[in-house]
């Protein structure tokens, strides 16, 4: 009973952890994509930026099979899903931007 209990206890502590790296994952990842689209490069248009913030979403994320926005950690990646993957269901109002209650607002 006692080793029933230790087990419990040391799977709470690995699931609080595991949530909490996550967090800090999809934190980074946001903050990522905010200082992407919102920095302003001197010397480049905004088609520039655009297409370098494409193309680091690009390396960043690969089309895996997800489809809908609670599988989705940031904007940045429902927006590349949304551009990239086919069979994507992120955009009900079809306007363009994924995921606009969760991520994209």
């Amino acid at each position: 009973m006692k080793r029933l209990i230790l087990l419990v206890i040391v799977a709470v502590i690995g699931w609080q952890g595991y949530v909490k790296y996550q967090h800090s994952r999809i934190n980074t990842l946001a903050d990522q994509s905010t200082m992407d689209s919102t920095q302003g490069r001197a010397g480049f248009s905004h088609s520039d930026a655009t297409a370098h913030s494409e193309a680091t979403a690009s390396s960043q994320f690969k089309c895996d099979g997800r489809t809908h926005c609670a599988q989705m950690t940031s904007c940045a990646e429902a927006t590349y899903f949304l551009r990239n993957c086919p069979g994507t269901k992120m955009d009900g109002n079809n306007d363009g931007i994924p995921c606009e209650k969760q991520w994209c607002r």
